[in-house]
């Protein structure tokens, strides 16, 4: 087995990810990041997303590239379908986030993985968004994942997700909820 095999576990580059965990210990300063996205509204419920730029480590930073997102409702929710629903970027973000920390948790402890998907479901009741209710919520009710994982022995593999879970920042975001500012300039 060569150095680069040893190296990169499930794809995640193990060296990196402790040099990088060692630069943190040494300067906590450089793990303060500030990410932010900029939308603009094309028609209707149509609007679209930019996410490029971003601070961190010390430093403005930009994304290889501008990843640019769009959102929309089905036409059942009265327009054109151009994109996931917001509160399915949700579930996706969600989804990522445990995904990309049950990678980096499982290389880290030496777990291979062979498999990792997931089903993230919510349920929300339109009477709370649409204004019919105040006794409903506008958000979901309810969330669940479910993930599928295959690789090392399962005890290690459950062990993994629950690290990643506790270590989220996607799911302490949807659980913990977090104070939300608007600012707003209007003429």
């Amino acid at each position: 087995m060569t150095s680069t095999e040893t190296a990169v576990r499930n794809g995640v580059d193990t060296a990196t990810l402790f040099a990088t965990l060692d630069a943190v210990k040494a300067d906590p300063d450089i793990a303060k990041f500030r990410f932010r996205a900029t939308n603009s509204w094309l028609n209707g419920t149509h609007n679209q997303s930019t996410i490029h730029g971003f601070h961190g480590a010390k430093q403005e930073m930009t994304h290889r590239e501008p990843f640019t997102f769009d959102a929309d409702h089905p036409p059942v929710l009265v327009w054109s379908d151009h994109g996931p629903t917001p509160v399915e970027y949700l579930l996706h973000a969600l989804a990522a986030c445990l995904t990309a920390g049950i990678a980096n948790v499982a290389a880290a402890r030496g777990v291979t993985l062979t498999e990792v998907s997931s089903t993230v479901e919510g349920d929300i009741d339109l009477l709370g968004i649409l204004g019919l209710s105040d006794q409903v919520r506008n958000g979901y009710q309810q969330i669940r994942a479910s993930f599928t994982l295959r690789g090392d022995d399962p005890a290690k593999l459950r062990s993994v997700v629950e690290q990643s879970r506790r270590r989220s920042a996607v799911f302490d975001v949807v659980t913990n909820g977090v104070p939300v500012s608007i600012d707003v300039d209007a003429g």
